[in-house]
């Protein structure tokens, strides 16, 4: 049986008669990467703030951990929610020490360890000095100190660098995979959310507007086949014979260049036919269109036709 570690039902949240997230169904499985995707002002970080209880929801149901969230579920969660605030004179290590001391489960060697995992150990500056990286870090260090069973994390790549965002990414797949941690994330590195998620939520004006699994994300990206050929008339006039439409099946993109939209598993045979018939076939690529690709197609579809 799935076991859920954050389910909504009908949640809800109204600022004047403004509906900043409307309707929203979610089920997050436990030990899922969990990517929450969606242009600015869509209501994710409102969503994140509900499920965190640092926001009312206006109308709807919150279940987390299978149950109506208390004072102990939230022990079991690490989160970043916009900028995470530090004391600005202190260091890294005072500050998670002070987090940890506050927690009442502080242990000296333990932050040494969270600090190396997100590359502050060598760190001594004070945080008023820190880059905006570096802030990132500490934030993601503070969120996991305590071994969260669920995290929480809004934008954590923002201003890290190719390197650390490696780092992360790493870390965030090995607590999924390794602890069973359950990670629900928002950003707009749509790139690196199709590194690690198991699972995509696209939000758009308030409302969840799809809900698929990295498997049925790649059924519905868009793709095709490119052949690049020595005799164009030919090869379409093969593809006519076939029974495929210009247009609709294909398109000639450049003077020697098809793009095959439909029958893409009939590309093989295609080929094969082609050089039978004298075609010399110079490129035979299939291309799928990407995750950023797929997000902007379905937010704005008019803006990709104009």
């Amino acid at each position: 049986m799935t076991e859920y570690v954050i389910e909504t039902k009908n949640l809800t949240k109204k600022y004047k008669d403004k509906k900043v997230v409307n309707n929203i169904y979610m089920n997050v499985e436990k030990g899922k990467i969990y990517a929450l995707l969606g242009k600015n002002g869509a209501g994710k970080t409102t969503t994140m703030r509900m499920l965190l209880n640092l926001a009312t929801e206006t109308n709807g149901e919150i279940m987390l951990f299978g149950s109506k969230p208390n004072n102990e579920t939230y022990k079991k969660i690490g989160a970043i929610i916009e900028t995470p605030g530090f004391y600005e004179n202190l260091t890294a290590e005072e500050n998670l020490e002070i987090i940890a001391k506050i927690r009442g489960h502080y242990q000296k060697e333990k932050i040494k360890e969270i600090l190396h995992t997100v590359s502050l150990d060598n760190s001594r500056k004070e945080y008023k000095n820190f880059s905006l990286g570096m802030k990132q870090r500490l934030g993601i260090a503070a969120a996991i100190m305590h071994e969260p069973e669920l995290l929480i994390l809004d934008e954590p790549i923002n201003g890290l660098d190719p390197i650390g965002i490696k780092e992360i990414r790493r870390l965030l797949k090995k607590m999924s995979k390794e602890n069973n941690t359950t990670i629900l994330i928002s950003s707009h590195i749509l790139s690196e959310i199709e590194n690690i998620a198991d699972v995509i939520g696209v939000m758009d004006n308030g409302k969840l507007i799809t809900e698929l699994t990295k498997e049925e994300l790649h059924e519905q990206l868009n793709k095709n086949v490119e052949f690049e050929v020595s005799d164009i008339d030919k090869a379409t006039t093969i593809l006519e014979d076939m029974g495929l439409h210009k247009i609709t099946d294909y398109n000639i993109v450049e003077s020697n260049t098809i793009f095959l939209y439909t029958n893409i598993n009939l590309r093989d045979k295609i080929n094969e036919i082609f050089v039978k018939n004298d075609i010399r076939v110079k490129k035979m690529n299939l291309n799928e269109e990407n995750l950023e690709e797929y997000f902007t197609r379905i937010i704005n579809p008019i803006e990709l036709i104009a």
